[in-house]
């Protein structure tokens, strides 16, 4: 957006308007994944031989349609680190406001699959979170979207205080919707996650992270919204972002919400693309 404001607020992923990650926040993840980020045992205790470093995600139908399609293909990665586990904790259905209850039953789903996929709380260290309130309702700007960027600080505090080894989290944005009643919410989700990511690197100390921390450390993981083809896409021109992401109609189901099979594929390849080569994540998602 540069300089532009939407409703009177900054765009941009990051403080000041910025796509591109403060060099301090990089580096606080980058040593966390270096120190701390490393194969443990059921116990949580580092273990390089034959310990497991466990990957989750956290969210709604949509986070688990992309995150299944993300598994996939990281079995075809030849690169993957064999000391790598990728759970999919996200379950249909169950929008921010269900997982930021501490005691709610989505958080009894993702330790029964846990324990089916042969790993412990323990070894958990790293989660992939995607939430939005049902049917993308937010209500009034900016209100409707801080009410949703605390529910999402009070669910990455829960995740943090059921792993105990919960290191990074990574927060993704809603992908397009064609659907008019929604698309505004879709949109909007994304101030959600950029204002979460700002007050934690403000210091806010709700959201602190490192030794002693009540948080995993936070950054974007990625930006998956577009504007559809884009407005110039039409007449000729480029699509709406400059990195060439465009949402098709056929790139989501029949009800214009969720994503169809190229849908998922487009948000699978983002997520390889960032979890191979992001400073805070090759040290332990690569070989």
């Amino acid at each position: 957006m540069g300089a532009s404001t939407y409703q009177g607020q900054s765009g941009g992923l990051y403080p000041g308007a910025s796509n591109t990650r403060p060099a301090a926040h990089t580096q606080a993840g980058k040593d966390i994944a270096l120190q701390h980020v490393l194969p443990r045992n059921a116990a949580g205790q580092v273990d390089l031989v034959n310990g497991k470093v466990v990957l989750i995600s956290i969210g709604m139908s949509n986070t688990t349609q992309e995150f299944q399609a993300f598994i996939a293909r990281t079995a075809q990665y030849a690169n993957l680190n064999s000391r790598l586990v990728i759970v999919d904790g996200a379950q249909g259905g169950q929008d921010a406001h269900a997982w930021e209850n501490p005691a709610g039953t989505t958080w009894s789903v993702l330790a029964g699959r846990l324990s089916a996929a042969g790993v412990t709380a323990a070894q958990v260290q790293a989660v992939w979170i995607k939430e939005q309130y049902v049917g993308d309702n937010l209500g009034a700007f900016p209100a409707g979207a801080r009410s949703l960027r605390d529910s999402l600080a009070a669910i990455a505090r829960n995740a943090r205080a059921k792993y105990s080894n919960l290191a990074l989290g990574y927060v993704a944005s809603r992908i397009y919707t064609y659907n008019p009643s929604r698309s505004a919410g879709a949109y909007q989700q994304g101030f959600a996650v950029k204002w979460l990511i700002e007050q934690q690197i403000n210091g806010d100390p709700t959201l602190s992270y490192g030794a002693g921390g009540v948080a995993p450390w936070l950054s974007w993981g990625p930006y998956l919204w577009a504007d559809g083809l884009g407005a110039d896409h039409a007449a000729g021109g480029v699509p709406g972002r400059g990195d060439g992401l465009e949402w098709k109609c056929s790139d989501l189901e029949s009800d214009l919400v969720h994503p169809g099979p190229t849908g998922e594929q487009k948000v699978a390849t983002m997520l390889l693309n960032q979890f191979s080569t992001d400073e805070t994540t090759v040290s332990w998602f690569n070989k």
